[in-house]
């Protein structure tokens, strides 16, 4: 009797990481079409889009407004019905009310109608998650059969902790699991979910496809990096980061199960270049999806406002960024030519508006109810505020978004000035610490990255790398004058904010403990200024907003 060969089955499945945009209904809907259209092309059975699509993600209190359910339940209808055309079926999520309850679910459409539908059960709530607020726990439903293939369908949450649905689905039969994901970026998220995903690949023994969302969602910037494991935990394949694209996936079956025979394997970003693709994208959309045709910002001669503008430009193009250098007479000539410099370099528009008459006036008004006292830092904040009343003017007149330029380590411990520097409609760098900052810098002088609008070369001059920081609001002002060196900072606020270290730890790693009680108690002195700041794109882990949320009265110092 002679062996018969494994009998093999294919199916081709396209995983499309799309921009979806929240409240869009109709926009994603014909992003869907249009990534079925592909696929059809391509000669996919079926096409995996990621969770809550229709919707767009996080829709947050949205779904609580039932015409915006009925909206999303309608396009899933109108999907399901392209597919009657005999076409690729389609996974696709959506959020759905019925009389039990508010769902965040994924539908597989298939043969003109909704095939199946199911709830997802785990909720996350943590950090930027808040999902157990708008959203009911659905029940854990078995693998759907998909034209003689059983597929299971966790749905993001539900493969990063250890409830057992996907070893639970594979003892229900399901042969393979497609995975849609609403996955925001933090540094190393790659990797992270590579992880979870084999954990899961483990304990299922279940070959897995993972779909992530691209694009800016207010402070949240969903990278894509779509990925696969076969059964024996190899990969299978992995598509681009921070890129919308769309790929064919090739998956056989034999006696052994179903195996990825072929997929893309694209480069993943590491580091600098990770992050600066991350505030790009993150900028982008926020500009775009809201509308705004320009931006405008102070252009100062320091790092900060220099790294803004070439993200600026990268993300709209150079016609779309205007800067203005806004003088005192503490501005120095350095920085006079560095900003000019910079603009120049990035070939964007660059005006020169003095604050001196400005400031004159705000002093000659306040002067005799500030009689008799002593100038400082009142005096000092006023030409910030006249900087910020200029931007916002210049704003409500043509319309374009003010980028505010504070970096992490000044929103940290309140080195910025309210209704000042702080004016703005979006902070590119908000969640980057100021050596970053710097690396970022260095980084964008050495490269272009994809997609980007901007020039090659130094768009950043050396010498605003190279020189101290300093606000100019006083002579000879450095940021060291009053705050630690930033390496020293930068160290002390990671280990207060990402990693909630206790000061006596802090201490350990070699920190003054003067210092460090300092910086504890100016980071919690201005969380009311944070609460006032605008968003900004997340790239650590905790950043300020949706995942620190300290209150503002707050007596607690670690004493």
């Amino acid at each position: 009797m002679t062996e018969q060969s494994p009998i093999t089955q294919t199916i081709h499945i396209a995983v499309a990481q799309l921009n979806p945009t929240v409240g869009d209904v109709a926009g994603n809907l014909a992003k869907a079409r249009e990534a079925r259209a592909e696929a059809a092309r391509e000669g996919a059975q079926l096409l995996l889009l990621t969770e809550l699509f229709i919707s767009g993600y996080p829709p947050e209190d949205l779904v609580l407004k039932p015409a915006f359910i009925r909206a999303c339940w309608k396009a899933v209808e109108k999907l399901a019905a392209d597919t009657a055309d005999g076409g690729p079926g389609v996974v696709v999520g959506f959020p759905r009310q019925d009389e039990t309850g508010r769902y965040n679910s994924v539908a597989v459409l298939d043969g003109g109608k909704v095939l199946f539908i199911r709830d997802k059960v785990d909720l996350p709530n943590y950090g930027e998650f808040d999902e157990k607020r708008v959203f009911d726990e659905g029940t854990i439903a078995g693998p759907v059969n998909f034209r003689g293939v059983r597929i299971g369908i966790p749905i993001c949450e539900e493969i990063w902790n250890d409830l057992g649905i996907c070893e639970t689905l594979a003892e229900a039969g399901a042969e393979i699991l497609l995975v849609p994901n609403g996955s925001p970026y933090y540094r190393g998220k790659v990797d992270v979910r590579h992880q979870v995903a084999l954990r899961q690949v483990i304990e299922s023994g279940l070959p897995l496809i993972f779909a992530a969302q691209v694009g800016g969602q207010d402070e949240l910037v969903f990278d894509g990096a779509s990925f696969g494991f076969n059964a024996d935990k190899t990969l299978a394949f992995q598509m681009s980061q921070f890129e919308t694209a769309l790929a064919v996936t090739t998956w056989k079956k034999n006696s052994s199960g179903w195996h990825c025979t072929e997929g893309p394997m694209a480069h993943i970003p590491e580091g600098e270049e990770a992050d600066y693709r991350a505030c790009l994208l993150g900028f982008r959309d926020y500009v775009n999806k809201n509308g705004f045709k320009s931006v405008v910002l102070g252009l100062s001669g320091g790092i900060d406002s220099a790294i803004c503008a070439a993200i600026a430009v990268d993300a709209l193009g150079e016609e779309r960024v205007r800067t203005v250098m806004l003088p005192y007479r503490y501005t120095s000539e350095d920085s006079l030519k560095d900003a000019a410099d910079c603009a120049k370099a990035l070939g964007c528009r660059y005006d020169i508006v003095p604050i001196e008459e400005p400031v004159t006036g705000f002093s000659s008004a306040l002067s005799d109810l500030f009689e008799g006292t002593d100038s400082g830092i009142t005096e000092e904040n006023l030409q910030s505020r006249a900087r910020g009343t200029i931007l916002m003017a210049i704003s409500n007149k043509f319309g374009s978004m003010v980028v505010t330029t504070g970096n992490k380590s000044e929103m940290s411990v309140g080195y910025a000035t309210l209704y000042g520097d702080m004016n703005g409609g979006f902070n590119p760098i908000k969640d980057l610490y100021k050596m970053q900052v710097y690396a970022l810098s260095r980084w964008r002088n050495l490269h272009v990255p994809p997609g980007a609008l901007g020039p090659s070369g130094e768009v950043i001059p050396a010498n605003i790398i190279d020189k101290a920081p300093s606000a100019e609001l006083r002579p000879n002002q450095t940021d060291q004058d009053s705050l630690p060196p930033y390496p020293v900072l930068d160290d002390i606020l990671e280990c207060l904010v990402e990693k909630e270290m206790a000061v006596e730890e802090i201490v350990a790693r070699g920190h003054d403990v003067a210092t460090v009680h300092r910086v504890e108690h100016l980071l919690y002195l201005a969380e009311y200024k944070r609460r006032q700041s605008a968003p900004g794109v997340k790239i650590t882990k905790k950043n300020f907003g949706r995942d620190r949320r300290y209150p503002i009265t707050n007596r607690f110092r670690d004493r």
